[in-house]
């Protein structure tokens, strides 16, 4: 009576288990499909849980003049969410010794005008130096399909008055992620691209990862598309505008290992990860919610790590919650349907 009352039980645990399973994965198909049709430009996510991996589709189309199906290991720009691998680029090189967090930009960038001798490596990091967002500039339209070397971008930018003093306010910026990652290729002696492939991409096998390019045939890239009275073709820009704020690409699948990689310490020691997930003030002692490369917000009183992107014809949402390891990732090719409500609403349903 005992054996079969256990195995009773074990049946019913199993059956419960497959169940829930089973509603999780078509309440997230729910939350997908309502969103991001067949015949149109679609999305990969993935979700994983206590290193599980427990959701993972490509709905919608890779490229519509082809007729292509979207597929889970597509490759698509993901914008902003490259400040994270800036960011983490600046600590392996201030763990290296090569560099320090309060660093004023001046140090590297002699001829840097107005505060520069004021501003750090840390206000850059965590968009509290005051620089103009770059790409709020009107005439960035005279530059957006220019290749232009990183100090040429800087140059652009360098001379606009201050939009406040270091470490006064955060406002999000683009400008100082460009600056980061000029200081990288100085201190490095390699091009960003270089660091990163090197360093980064190669070291964790991010095999599907690249500083992107017009040029390189990339294996299952996806098109990116706008919405202008019915879907088109983005606008070109070249990559080396976004340039370190925003220029890699990527597959949800190698996102995994990048954060695989961040949880297990491989890239950093324990203190510098730390250094990004940590909530800084400002210099009236007023918290912020960014660290370096990332967002911290609360979700059901869990801080959660989280990051988007957006760029021409493509958007992106990443959300870490580290007490249950959840990661959610979604990744989309048109820049009129944005992933980041659905990624966010997922991560939610597993912390639920």
């Amino acid at each position: 009576m005992k054996t079969f009352l256990k195995s009773f039980i074990v049946l019913f645990i199993m059956a419960f288990s497959g169940l829930s399973a089973q509603n999780l994965e078509t309440k997230i198909d729910s939350l997908i499909t309502s969103k991001f049709k067949p015949e149109n430009p679609g999305a990969v996510f993935l979700a994983v849980k206590n290193g599980k991996v427990i959701y993972r589709k490509a709905f919608g189309m890779a490229d519509l003049e082809m007729n292509v199906k979207m597929k889970p290991e597509f490759v698509f720009e993901i914008g902003s969410m490259t400040k994270q691998f800036t960011a983490v680029s600046i600590l392996m090189l201030a763990e290296q010794g090569k560099l320090k967090l309060n660093d004023e930009i001046t140090k590297f960038i002699p001829d840097y005008p107005t505060n520069g001798n004021r501003i750090t490596l840390h206000h850059l990091l965590t968009h509290t130096s005051g620089i103009k967002d770059f790409t709020s500039m009107k005439s960035i339209k005279d530059i957006a399909r220019r290749d232009l070397e990183p100090k040429k971008l800087v140059d652009f930018f360098k001379n606009e008055p201050m939009d406040f003093k270091p470490g006064e306010e955060y406002k999000y910026c683009n400008s100082g992620y460009v600056i980061l990652g000029y200081i990288i290729e100085m201190v490095s002696g390699q091009t960003y691209e270089e660091f990163i492939t090197q360093n980064i991409f190669k070291k964790i096998g991010m095999q599907n990862s690249y500083y992107a390019s017009h040029d390189k045939i990339i294996k299952n890239r996806v098109s990116g598309y706008r919405d202008s009275n019915g879907y088109v073709n983005t606008n070109y820009i070249s990559f080396s505008i976004p340039y370190a704020s925003g220029s890699i690409m990527t597959t949800v699948d190698d996102l995994l290992k990048w954060q695989n990689a961040i949880n297990s310490n491989v890239l950093l020691n324990p203190i510098y990860t730390e250094k990004a997930f940590t909530n800084y003030k400002l210099n009236n002692r007023t918290y912020i919610d960014y660290g370096y490369g990332w967002h911290l917000e609360k979700v059901k009183n869990k801080i959660v790590r989280e990051h988007g992107g957006s760029i021409f014809g493509f958007k992106s949402m990443g959300v870490y919650e580290p007490t249950e390891q959840i990661y959610v990732v979604g990744l989309s090719n048109c820049e009129c349907n944005s992933p980041t409500t659905i990624t966010k609403d997922i991560a939610t349903l597993l912390i639920d």
